[in-house]
């Protein structure tokens, strides 16, 4: 299988869902956001204190 474009970085709660996701490209994080995974969810880029988004490197590891 070839490489993932987007992996989840970080997560957190059951319900109220936080999960932080990288583009594998781009480095660009968005945040995903859900108080109830089944009634829907917001995704959005997270921005540093200048507006501009927030890019981590992704360099994949061997398992």
């Amino acid at each position: 299988m070839g490489k993932k474009r987007f992996v989840e970085t970080y997560s957190q709660g059951m319900s109220n869902v936080r999960k932080i996701i990288v583009d594998t490209e781009t480095g660009v994080n968005y945040l995903l956001a859900s108080s109830d995974m089944t009634s829907g969810c917001g995704l959005t880029v997270l921005r540093d204190q200048d507006g501009r988004p927030v890019i981590t490197p992704y360099v994949e590891t061997e398992k």
